[in-house]
Formats: C-alpha cells, structure tokens, sequence
C-alpha cells in the first residue's frame, strides 16, 4: 500500500477532513467523470472514459460490479427516482452514441435503451413531466421527449437551440416545467404539458452569454437557478422572473483571493444542502486540491473563504463531487464520511468530516480493475 500524507488546512475556519482511502478505477490516461447515489446510498454508480459505469460501496469503497455497452463516451448517468420507475436499483445513462440506457444494477445487464439515431449525441437527461412520464433529452440542437413508458418519441424541440444542448432538466416541485441549457449561452423554460413545440410551450428564455456547462435549482422553493459555463463564470437567477440576481464573471479570482492554497483553475459544481437559500461553489486546481466555497449572490455578489478543503487525495482535475452530508439514513454520521471525489487521476477518493483518529491512507487495489484496451484523453471543457 501506498501511504498518503494527511490534509494540512491551511485557514482556521475551514473545517478539517481527512482522506480515508482512495481507489484508482482505471490506468493510464482514463478517468471519472461522474458519481452518482442510489436512493438509498447501498452504492454509487462511477462514470468512466472507458465507457463503462462502475458501481461501489459508498461506505467501504468495495467493488460491485460493472455496466458495459456504450460505444462512446458518456455524458450523465442517474439512478432511477421514485417519480420516474418504481425500480430503484435501475441506473441510466447517456452517451454521445446517441442512445440512453438502463441498466439493472443487480445484475449489471441492460434492461432497455432508447436511440436518437445513429449520427445523434445526447449530453443530458431528466425524468419528469406533469404525469411523471417523460423523459427529456439535451442533444445537437434539439430537446427530444419520449414517453419513458414505451419508448415512443412524443416531441423534438429545434428552433429554441442552435447549437449542443449541454443540460436539460425537470424543475423540482414543478415537474411539468422543464429547463435546457446550451453552449449558445441560453437557457429556456418550457412548459411540457399538452402537444410539445417550440412556438406554444417555450416560457421565456434567459441569455448567459456565454456556453454553459452545468446548472441546478436551489433555494427553499427553488425559483433560484445557478450557472457555471466553461469559461468558469458563475452567475445566480430567479428563472421564474427570468432576473439576474448575481453574474460573477471573475468568480476563479474570487475564489483564489480567499484562500491560501494556489490559483483556482476550474469549478467542479454547486453544492446546495437542500434547506435554506445557503450555496457553495467547489472549486479545484490543477494539482488536485478542493475547496467548498460560500457564494454571496446577494448585491454585487461574493465568494467567501472555504469552509472545508480536500487535499491530499488527487493529482490531477477533479470532476465529481459526491456530499454523503445530506444523505438519508446514518453512514455519515457513524462512519464520519464526508464524500467521495473523482478526477483525471482516475482514483475515487473518500474523505472523512470529523477528527476521526483512523489511518490516513492511500490505496490502489489492480484487483477490482481491469486494464482498457485503449485510453482517450478528453478536454475538460468539452461538453462532449
């Protein structure tokens, strides 16, 4: 085993966490790009550039199993939510081979799969819909529906985007408004009730101006929106109202001048608890250290000192964040897991919240893994 030193925080506000283990998933130039929980937190599904899905203990970090199909790379997986399939244990993803699948967590086999076509790419997708049917899907230009019941495609949106639709997702507590976001710098509002089209369903449109990487609904009724681009800009929105309540275009150097540690290069995502209006952005540097960092979107807009930092874990972009913090059920608070990180190192890391006086260590197991037959280095920033 490969021992790893501990955290060193450098800001007394911060809080300490320290790296329990770390798991390489890969070799060579092949990495993470997404973790995501089942419902109950008995796993979490890994998104890697081998194209396959990896599931693990979030509370051991064992291996369970492997999903393998896709034939390019995958942009979003989610496991199944009570609203969209009474099935928990299914988990789907999404790839610019054109398809969405689903996939049967038990037994690691595909149970369905929907296709865009063969010369289609999807980036993202969202279960919702007044009646809890549909599925959305973000594409080259187009928003695709389909009834996830049957399969059948209900609508395709393609005068609202011109250009790869990065993100589409439902609102949560309005499920029949959907949300799309796209590398043309807009967002759109759609209400998906009735016969879907652009010219009668799209609600208003809000222009970033910039391409947008990923966005998220927060607040206690989330009318606020957040919006990080791929120039790393970070801005806050009433999406109801279509306001802009903060846009900060310089939100790196913000984030540098509030702590200690090296430049921000890049945001990872928005963390918000689910209570309260309260927002972090996490942001990372090319070395491999984070920092959750509180944003003030009120007035001129601010971000404050990290109030927790993972250091220690990484070498190289991290590119999912997993909080165990709001989870439901107790393996935060007994095994005193903060979350799980992933990055272009190719290793899942686990970081502890507490004082725990257990072992700082460092692991690489070449049991769980087996090796690809051939790396892809991808750009970060690009969406596909």
């Amino acid at each position: 085993m490969e021992e790893a030193a501990a955290m060193e925080v450098e800001e007394p506000k911060s809080k300490k966490l320290g790296l329990k283990n770390s798991i390489q998933t890969n070799f060579g130039n092949d990495y993470v790009f997404q973790i995501v929980p089942k419902d109950d937190w008995s796993s979490m599904a890994v998104s890697l550039s081998t194209k396959a899905v990896k599931l693990y203990s979030p509370e051991t970090g064992q291996f369970q199993g492997e999903c393998k199909g896709h034939s390019d790379t995958i942009n979003q997986i989610s496991f199944s939510v009570s609203s969209s399939s009474s099935s928990p244990h299914v988990l789907h993803s999404c790839s610019s081979d054109g398809t969405i699948r689903a996939w049967d967590t038990r037994t690691f086999q595909q149970v369905s799969c929907i296709s865009a076509g063969s010369y289609q790419e999807i980036f993202s997708f969202s279960f919702g819909g007044s009646n809890d049917n549909l599925l959305a899907a973000g594409a080259k230009s187009q928003i695709l529906f389909w009834d996830w019941r049957n399969g059948k495609q209900v609508a395709c949106l393609e005068e609202s985007h011109t250009e790869d639709v990065t993100q589409v997702h439902f609102v949560p507590d309005n499920r029949n408004k959907l949300l799309s976001a796209s590398v043309d710098g807009l967002m759109c509002i759609f209400n998906t009730d009735g016969d879907i089209n652009d010219d009668d369903h799209l609600e208003s449109v809000i222009n970033v101006g910039t391409s947008i990487g990923k966005v998220g609904f927060f607040g206690e009724t989330y009318k606020k929106l957040w919006c990080l681009t791929h120039i790393e800009s970070l801005s806050i929105w009433d999406w109801k109202d279509a306001r802009n309540e903060a846009n900060l275009l310089e939100a790196r150097s913000l984030a540098s001048d509030s702590w200690t540690l090296d430049h921000v290069d890049y945001f990872v995502d928005c963390h918000y608890p689910r209570e309260g209006e309260s927002l972090w952005v996490i942001g990372g540097t090319n070395a491999g250290a984070l920092g959750y960092f509180p944003v003030n979107y009120r007035g001129e807009g601010a971000i404050g000192s990290p109030e927790a930092i993972l250091g220690g874990g990484h070498t190289g972009v991290v590119r999912s964040v997993l909080p165990v913090s709001s989870m439901k059920g107790g393996l935060a608070q007994s095994q005193g897991i903060f979350g799980w990180t992933g990055g272009e190192d190719g290793r899942l890391c686990c970081w502890l919240s507490d004082d725990s006086t257990e072992i700082n260590r460092s692991w690489i197991s070449s049991a769980l893994v087996t090796k690809p037959s051939k790396a892809r280095k991808k750009k970060r920033h690009n969406p596909y």
